[in-house]
């Protein structure tokens, strides 16, 4: 009898940074590439793909600070990839300087790994990649929760981003495809959904369509085990009433309200070119706290030129009043090709660094004035597993809440001894807070 010895698999290391469009775009490659076994150890691993983010300047260090440490460590024979926004910002610029990198590609390839590691080749193609319902991705980091990119690029002319000059105008998937995806997921064992895109609210615009969202809640809702689902990244112009009322109105859709506002001041929102004046925001964020059991995601950015101190100030007492239950702060930054670069009343580093840090403090309060608001309350969460923290405690994170961005709820009390299935729904009481953690004890499943 004649055995054949198999030849054993390839390693590949991935590493995705930025935000969670970037992290679908990643799983695309993965899912190109599953002749591959995964490895974490890049020094074993005989292809390593680094996704990279071009958004601001700490992120595009971290880029490329990540690819030159991931080739030093590398074995000789290995393959290192440069792709995603970065690679494309500067792909001339980079394939020049960096000839540690066998191959580049951007932002429009990511179905076309596998053929571009085969042949060893760089390439940029013109097009922005969109994921579409045949690109069978693998889901990474949870067996109950995925991504769903709802369309690429953006229309918005903010004068802080340059993301339109490398991602193009928007470009929407069709509510067929999502809706087909979604339901592939489910079939899979996906049950909570978390739809992103660079604006989600102008969805289907670019098509002629403009409650595009609000129709694709109709659809999601329809899809049977779909059980929980949000939108992330509302833009102020696009986002009606129309809209809030039908995610509130939802049995599907959580009452998870993610509008970055970068500001609040009249002034500077004309200066932003963000589209909608300052009474007009808060109309819409006032609208959307007024929901039954709501959770007000924004951010916000400081030191932007043309930022004056009463314009700071106005900032500061807005964030203070409202009690937005997550905030983020960005130091203004120059970005290359973007009309605030191109102004003269810039702000020096330190004093953008000294607002920023002003601003995020009072953010740290509002964030733990809303978890203080939880203690006593029972809600749903989604338990994942054992945290990092202790063996003995579990983590979870409320039905509400974004994974990973809104924080970590730890199960110390499960009194009847439930039978814990990690990925499941439980409804559990909040009973106090340890630094900025909700502890919490097991009620019932639901």
């Amino acid at each position: 009898m004649k055995f054949t010895e198999e030849k054993p698999k390839k390693k590949l290391h991935l590493v995705s940074l930025g935000c969670t469009k970037n992290l679908v775009d990643s799983e695309v490659m993965l899912g190109k590439l599953r002749d591959y076994e995964l490895t974490d150890d890049q020094t074993q691993a005989d292809l390593i793909i680094v996704n990279t983010c071009g958004f601001i300047d700490s992120a595009k260090e971290e880029s490329i600070n990540t690819t030159l440490n991931l080739h030093n460590d590398r074995k000789k024979e290995s393959v290192l990839v440069m792709a995603g926004c970065l690679s494309e910002r500067y792909k001339d610029d980079l394939q020049k300087e960096l000839k540690e990198i066998d191959i580049f590609t951007g932002v429009g390839d990511y179905d076309k790994i596998d053929k571009l590691v085969n042949e060893k080749r760089s390439k940029f193609s013109n097009e922005v990649f969109l994921a579409n319902d045949d690109n069978d991705r693998v889901i990474t980091g949870s067996n109950y929760h995925a991504y769903v990119k709802l369309s690429e690029g953006c229309n918005q002319a903010c004068s802080f981003c340059a993301i339109p000059s490398f991602k193009g105008k928007l470009h929407s998937r069709t509510l067929q495809s999502l809706v087909k995806e979604v339901k592939n997921l489910v079939s899979k064992g996906f049950k909570d959904f978390s739809f992103v895109s660079q604006d989600s609210s102008s969805f289907l615009r670019d098509l002629g369509i403009n409650d595009g969202l609000e129709q694709l809640i109709s659809e999601v809702e329809k899809i049977e085990g779909v059980k929980t689902a949000r939108i992330l990244y509302l833009y102020p112009s696009t986002t009606t009433l129309s809209l809030i009322d039908k995610i509130a109105d939802s049995k599907v859709f959580v009452n998870y309200f993610d509008m970055p506002l970068q500001h609040i001041s009249q002034s500077m929102l004309k200066i932003m070119k963000r589209g909608k004046g300052s009474e007009k925001l808060r109309e819409l964020v006032d609208y959307m706290k007024s929901k039954p059991n709501s959770f007000v995601r924004t951010t916000f950015i400081a030191g932007h030129p043309g930022e004056n101190e009463n314009d700071f100030e106005e900032l500061c007492k807005y964030v203070e009043s409202f009690g937005f239950d997550r905030a983020n702060v960005f130091s203004y930054s120059d970005e290359e090709g973007t009309n605030a670069e191109t102004r003269e009343d810039k702000i020096d580093q330190e004093l953008i660094d000294e607002r920023a840090s002003i601003l995020g403090e009072i953010i740290y309060e509002t964030t733990l004035k809303s978890l203080e608001n939880d203690i006593g309350k029972t809600f749903e969460v989604y338990i994942d597993g054992e945290s990092d923290e202790h063996e003995y405690l579990l983590s979870a994170r409320k039905t509400l809440w974004a994974p990973e961005i809104d924080g970590e709820i730890y199960i110390n009390d499960n009194e009847d001894n439930l039978e814990i299935k990690y990925g499941e729904i439980y409804e559990v009481e909040a009973t106090q807070i340890a630094g900025d953690k909700l502890l919490a004890k097991i009620i019932r499943k639901v």
